[in-house]
């Protein structure tokens, strides 16, 4: 019978190649298999390097406040950062950064994150560009919130990130649970947790606290927000609402107290009217003290 391979087929040598061959292909498509696996499993925030919350035990602190300004302050630092609103009843970061009702697109990926800025480096997600209207209630019950923070983590396409902050609502509720449990298979490095300086807003942050330490959150530091009132004519600081409070619970509870950001009505109008406070004030005492907070977080993150 005539030989129907070509010439050199049947020798040992040609044999050994194709063998050779064979298994350069199959650990080539076993590397890739593992490499889609692994992203698959990590999802939408495998190329974040780092996720970081943050909480309260009560209402009205200026969570929203510090994450906006957490965020900028590292975005001028030359990071990528993202920001996941999950205040669900009160998303009030898109006004904070003044990034109006945009309509949320979606790719292959998931949802696309809206750009605050024309750079893109600070993304945004948040329950308020899903609203037809900004003034809607949102009346859910735990359930209902529950799956929409699942959807949240793993449906935002964010890309690349050096940080993303989650800025949740007070207490230690369905939210809460929801964040960490759908964030547990992702590295989340810790939680930010913030406070005025009066004893009844530090006892609740305390729970909070507790909160982290049961869920195995570490407790990157403790902000106290509010801290004096620094005064529009004459920049001086006076402590309307006491001070140390938080610097007090971050001894008491071995926390690494990060720093205090002052009542500031440059701040305030700043965030009403969706400008970059830390741009416009860079000589203000509350410019220092946000930034210095900020490279605190950062050298942590990063050590």
């Amino acid at each position: 019978m005539a030989n129907v391979y070509p010439k050199g087929e049947s020798c040992p040598g040609y044999l050994h190649q194709l063998a050779h061959l064979y298994c350069e292909l199959l650990r080539n498509a076993m590397a890739q298999y593992v490499c889609i696996t692994l992203a698959y499993e990590k999802g939408n925030l495998s190329e974040v390097k780092h996720v970081v919350l943050v909480l309260s035990g009560k209402g009205g602190v200026g969570k929203s406040t510090i994450t906006t300004e957490l965020a900028l302050a590292l975005v001028h630092a030359g990071k990528k950062v993202g920001i996941l609103d999950v205040d669900l009843c009160g998303p009030s970061i898109p006004r904070m950064l003044s990034v109006g009702h945009p309509e949320v697109h979606q790719c292959d990926a998931g949802w696309v994150p809206v750009y605050a800025d024309p750079q893109q480096k600070l993304a945004l997600m948040s329950i308020g560009f899903l609203l037809e209207d900004s003034d809607e209630a949102v009346v859910w019950r735990g359930p209902k919130k529950t799956a929409l923070i699942g959807q949240f983590v793993s449906d935002v396409a964010w890309g690349e990130l050096d940080v993303l902050l989650v800025d949740t609502p007070p207490g230690t509720s369905d939210e809460h649970l929801a964040v960490v449990e759908n964030l547990r298979k992702h590295k989340v490095d810790g939680a930010v947790l913030v406070t005025t300086p009066q004893a009844v807003s530090t006892g609740d942050v305390r729970r909070e606290i507790t909160f982290c330490k049961k869920t195995g959150v570490k407790i990157l530091g403790i902000v106290e927000n509010m801290s004096g009132f620094v005064c529009p004519h004459c920049s001086e600081c006076s402590n309307i609402f006491s001070k140390g409070g938080g610097e007090e619970l971050a001894k008491l509870t071995g926390s690494v107290f990060l720093g205090s950001v002052p009542l500031d009505p440059l701040l305030t109008a700043s965030l009403d009217e969706g400008r970059d406070f830390l741009q416009a004030f860079p000589e203000s005492s509350t410019y220092t003290a946000i930034c210095d907070i900020a490279n605190t977080l950062l050298s942590s993150l990063d050590a």
